[in-house]
């Protein structure tokens, strides 16, 4: 394993029906101007909202609404949430949702601190945003993990890129999975994948000797494929839906990339992809995996093999190295294809290959893939995508 110094900054709270006591517990730190993050509007048809109305009420709080995050939040909601917040003089963020609420509430805390424009400090100056607004996650749709970290990811549509950017650490997260119940069959697969998928790209990083991060790394895997399995049979097993999502945490809060340059070569095409498509995060990483390892297999074999082997039970007698690598991108199709998520980009109606092309020449390529990929390579993936 590579050296690595460790600190974990996020209180997390978990178990069903800890919602309302966790947040109660946690809220006579933060003073009195909150700002009350969400999406679509699903938490009012669920009633969260108007429980999280009446504990911010009895609190003392004041609330003001920023509603509307998008799925894939754009640069410029992150600047209106960052006016509401300057205007308002927000001491406390509280985002409920999923990756994509949190997410931009990570930089609208950033950029409610600053003069400078957070894209241009972090992109063209290099620098780091040094203060931010307190914020907390309740987690209402797991799979992002990103109620464990600082990383977002922004669609700046003037620019037309869907890159990450930094903002600050929840303070704390709740995660209840009943406030997730109500979630689509569809959608928590979708997020499960995703933790699959974090837990894969971190994985396939360097070092590719076996180590105790990657070991960990297996038994989420295996966590979440099992699991995944039980909420296809059905949606609404708290137990499986309680363990993917502490899965979710686990796969990004840091503690499986400890010593490794992780790989994330996947995210960062499909990030691209979305930023000309809009196509849902976790269907688009189901498409584009398969056809990446498949590239990627002989350039990492034993990391492949074992990947195999031991997360997706591929039988390795009679089998040499080079062919047990080259089974797990098989696997993992077949798994996809088990619990109903799309295989082709055809599927999600991608098919205009100008836009696979401008994908191509505009993702990141990642310093920790097993292969250094060009331009082309990686339309050809694309290609095959379809």
């Amino acid at each position: 394993m590579n050296p690595f110094d460790y600190a974990y900054p996020v209180r997390v709270h978990f178990g069903a029906g800890t919602l309302e006591k966790s947040l109660e517990a946690e809220l006579p730190q933060y003073g009195k101007n909150v700002l009350l993050a969400y999406g679509g509007g699903s938490i009012k048809r669920t009633g969260v909202y108007d429980k999280l109305k009446n504990v911010l009420r009895v609190a003392g709080k004041e609330v003001f609404d920023f509603g509307g995050i998008m799925s894939n939040p754009t640069y410029a909601k992150v600047q209106e949430g960052a006016k509401l917040a300057k205007e308002h003089g927000i001491d406390f963020i509280l985002a409920v949702g999923g990756g994509s609420v949190i997410d931009c509430c990570k930089v609208v805390s950033v950029q409610a601190k600053t003069n400078k424009d957070i894209w241009t400090l972090e992109y063209e100056e290099k620098g780091k945003p040094a203060a931010g607004i307190p914020f907390g996650a309740i987690v209402t749709a797991s799979g992002t993990g990103a109620e464990m970290n600082n990383g977002a990811v922004i669609t700046n549509e003037e620019r037309g890129q869907k890159s990450p950017l930094w903002g600050s650490f929840a303070d704390f997260a709740i995660l209840d999975v009943e406030t997730m119940l109500t979630l689509p069959k569809k959608q928590v697969i979708s997020g499960a994948f995703d933790t699959l998928s974090h837990a894969m790209e971190t994985y396939l990083g360097t070092p590719r000797t076996s180590n105790l991060s990657d070991e960990m790394g297996e038994a989420v895997m295996r966590s979440v494929i099992r699991n995944l399995r039980r909420v296809v049979k059905d949606e609404k097993d708290v137990e499986a839906r309680s363990e993917l999502a502490w899965a979710s945490a686990m796969a990004e809060n840091g503690i499986l990339k400890l010593g490794k340059t992780t790989d994330f070569q996947a995210h960062m095409i499909e990030h691209q992809l979305g930023a000309f498509t809009n196509c849902n995060h976790g269907a688009g990483l189901a498409v584009i995996h398969p056809a990446l390892y498949r590239h990627l297999a002989k350039a990492a074999p034993k990391q492949f093999a074992r990947l195999a082997t031991e997360v997706f039970g591929v039988e390795p007698a009679g089998r040499s190295e080079e062919e047990l690598a080259l089974a797990m991108p098989e696997a993992l199709t077949a798994f996809i294809k088990e619990i109903g998520m799309p295989m082709t980009l055809t599927e999600l109606g991608i098919t205009d290959d100008n836009i696979l092309r401008k994908t191509a020449d505009t993702c990141i390529l990642t310093s920790g893939c097993a292969k250094k990929l060009t331009r082309d390579e990686v339309y050809e993936i694309l290609q095959e995508c379809k």
